[in-house]
């Protein structure tokens, strides 16, 4: 077994507000092992966004990390002063962001964006050479050279998000979190643009977290999935056994809920609505909604357990 690349244990993000403060991530720990493809999912809230955000340490007020450790390759990220991390981001750990449009710069080019990514990193090299590194890395996402003489407008969302692709990878990094990236586009365009992800991420023999709530795309991406709900981590198993024995009630609801050419027409949702992440029910977070809840469901915070060698989940009901 590969050995993990990152590793998170204990990562506490709270968002203080003056009605209290939320939960956004509550107790994290997980590892990724390398050249594996690991997917995050849950409903809207669930903490998907904060985790890969506090893992970059790009968490911004009034969002605060109280406690945990991230170590990439034995470097606790959490120990790193600001300069020492914006050095390790997009160079050993890289994002690709959820909108493209907001994170291209809207008056540079494509070519000068790529640029100064390798110029903020230490990278002097020709004007020549730095050209041939643009073109070879628009060619690696897909795209013909003639995209860095383009300004973003110029560019499909579909051809953005490759851009975007290419500017992550510019630094060959270790790990890419990948959140959400394809969001804002059509089912055609999101296959393409999973499918550059996918060969990148050989190329570079990176690991990848990939955050989304969209199942089906992340059942055809990952090696493993972790089920996030109300700001924890409930459930992490082979892409491959959450959809034939999903543990965590959640998870078989979730499950349920996807549709299905075996019963067209008939939608099941979850019943209820995710708690308030600054209120917070005692006990499990998801026995309010939980068909299966027992008493100490209601008193008790379910801790891990495993199953199996791959997979475990926070349930008493295991």
């Amino acid at each position: 077994m590969n050995a993990d690349v990152l590793r998170v244990q204990g990562l506490v993000v709270h968002y203080h507000t003056p009605l209290g403060a939320v939960q956004a991530a509550d107790n994290i720990a997980f590892g990724l092992r390398a050249e594996e493809r690991l997917g995050l999912v849950g409903e809207s809230g669930s903490g998907k966004s904060t985790l890969a955000l506090a893992i970059l340490r790009m968490i911004k007020p009034p969002g605060r990390i109280e406690g945990g450790e991230v170590w990439l390759d034995g470097l606790n990220l959490m120990t790193l002063s600001e300069e020492e991390m914006r050095k390790v981001r997009l160079a050993r750990i890289a994002m690709i962001p959820q909108g493209s449009m907001n994170s291209l710069n809207p008056v540079m080019r494509i070519r000068g964006q790529v640029a100064d990514a390798l110029r903020d990193h230490g990278v002097r090299l020709p004007k020549r050479q730095v050209d041939e590194r643009i073109r070879d890395l628009l060619h690696s996402v897909g795209l013909r050279p003639e995209v860095a003489g383009m300004f973003p407008h110029e560019l499909s969302g579909g051809m953005k998000q490759r851009a975007c692709i290419a500017i992550a990878i510019s630094l060959r990094p270790r790990v890419i979190l990948a959140d959400e990236p394809t969001s804002a586009l059509d089912v055609v365009v999101q296959k393409q643009v999973m499918e550059t992800l996918a060969r990148v991420q050989r190329d570079l023999e990176a690991s990848v977290i990939l955050v989304g709530h969209d199942m089906g795309l992340v059942a055809q991406f990952v090696d493993r999935v972790g089920i996030m709900y109300a700001g924890k981590l409930v459930e992490v198993s082979p892409v491959r056994d959450v959809f034939t024995q999903p543990l965590h009630p959640y998870t078989r609801l979730l499950i349920a809920s996807l549709p299905s050419l075996q019963h067209k027409g008939t939608f099941q949702g979850i019943p209820g609505l995710p708690p308030l992440l600054r209120d917070l029910p005692s006990g499990c977070a998801f026995h309010p909604r939980c068909p299966h809840a027992v008493d100490r469901c209601r008193t008790e915070v379910p801790g891990f357990k495993e199953a199996g060698t791959a997979s475990w989940a926070a349930c008493h009901l295991l």
